[in-house]
């Protein structure tokens, strides 16, 4: 996928004031110590990478690198690319911090974190903040970017967005937006899912929430992992995962759902919907899940949602459990956080008990019930949640629990 087109004049327009702002930066003219007026310069080669992006200028872009960079310089050639058809409202960096790991020429370079934030239009209610640890080199009174990787032996290792890993195929769903490898034909088929996820969790979470989602499909397990921060493998086995990435004040969400390609694919069509709408759930329940909220009800309740068309009976949604209590095994609390860690030996009865409790509270208590226990839950903790919303202990709820498990998988 190539770059945009745009005509000559404005490419060069954009070297130069490029060029006015890089020398600008470094002139020293107007007070300040020389540490400042590098910050300065280096901020001013983040300006003009920004709005290079946003207005697709190639020439204003690669001007801003290092050009004896050449490896680097070919793989941002890759990167401005691969960012073409990204359906971008903002893209802005702010320097945070220099010295942020060792160089060798720290006399000419710089070694700077820079916070990239970034919205895609018509979805995000604010921008993505992703980290970057990139070092500047000035040449003959310029500074430019020559690298993101003198940090990784530092462990200032940047964050991996989908434009990093290669091309980005961008589909357009009636309430999703799907950017990932591959083609458009394949990448049609999550938006579709996404899209018939929306009605299913509109009916089951009445608490406000914009309805349409962001779905991000690398190209493999591995890529994947890389997206969310993670060593190879961490999701081996795990379709997709939705991650809240936040701004500093940490009040406005930008969620993605993070798809595994490769366990996606071994779903039946059934299983794929269910992850789906999983996560699709967990969307839009955000603002009311805070750190009061166990994982237990945050993840059994969008497996509820999740299974609520199936049909399936409690013996099929949750096999692993099932065995267990058949085999006096029966669990004798409720999941902890750790059980739900990916790797977990038990990852599948928590899930299964998890979906299990929420299934209880919405056959005993009722939906509504449910769903006010979810969102008392998020504001007050699960204890007072428990006797306010349900007019129980939270030790009478766990032997509640318990006698159905036993009832239901027995």
């Amino acid at each position: 996928m190539g770059p945009r087109i745009r005509r000559a004049g404005a490419a060069a327009l954009g070297c130069v004031a490029a060029l006015a702002v890089l020398v600008s930066g470094c002139s020293g003219s107007a007070g300040g110590g020389a540490a400042q007026r590098t910050d300065r310069a280096v901020q001013g080669v983040l300006d003009v990478r920004a709005r290079a992006v946003l207005h697709h200028d190639r020439g204003a872009f690669l001007g801003t690198v290092d050009p004896d960079a050449t490896g680097y310089l070919a793989s941002q050639r890759r990167v401005f690319a691969d960012l073409a058809d990204v359906p971008l409202a903002s893209w802005s960096y702010r320097l945070r911090s220099t010295g942020a790991f060792p160089l060798a020429d720290s006399a000419h370079q710089v070694a700077a974190r820079v916070e990239l934030d970034y919205a895609l239009r018509g979805y995000d209610s604010a921008p993505v903040a992703s980290t970057e640890y990139l070092t500047f080199t000035e040449r003959a009174g310029r500074w430019y970017v020559a690298s993101q990787t003198d940090g990784d032996t530092s462990g200032k290792r940047s964050d991996v967005q989908p434009w990093d890993q290669g091309p980005v195929t961008v589909v357009h769903g009636a309430h999703s937006l799907v950017l990932g490898a591959g083609t458009a034909a394949s990448l049609t088929a999550y938006a579709r899912l996404a899209d018939a996820a929306v009605p299913v969790v509109r009916r089951q979470w009445p608490g406000t929430w914009a309805g349409r989602a962001i779905v991000e499909v690398p190209g493999n397990e591995a890529d994947m992992a890389a997206l969310l921060g993670a060593p190879a493998g961490t999701y081996q086995g795990i379709a997709a995962v939705t991650t809240a990435e936040l701004r500093g004040t940490g009040t406005a969400p930008a969620d993605r759902v993070i798809v595994n390609p490769q366990a996606f694919a071994e779903l039946s069509a059934l299983g794929r919907s269910v992850v789906l709408t999983h996560e699709l759930t967990h969307v839009a329940t955000r603002t009311a899940t805070t750190s009061r909220t166990p994982t237990w009800l945050s993840e059994g309740f969008a497996d509820l949602v999740g299974y609520s068309d199936s049909g399936l009976t409690p013996g099929r949604v949750a096999p692993e459990l099932a065995a267990d209590v058949r085999a006096g095994r029966a669990p004798t609390a409720l999941p902890t956080t750790a059980d739900f860690a990916p790797g977990s030996a038990g990852i599948a009865q928590a899930y299964e008990g998890a979906w299990l409790a929420c299934r209880m509270i919405d056959a005993q208590w009722g939906h509504a019930e449910l769903v006010a226990f979810y969102q008392t839950t998020g504001r007050e903790g699960v204890e007072q949640a428990t006797r306010s919303v349900l007019g129980v202990s939270g030790g009478q709820f766990t032997d509640r629990w318990k006698a159905y498990v036993a009832k239901e998988l027995g």
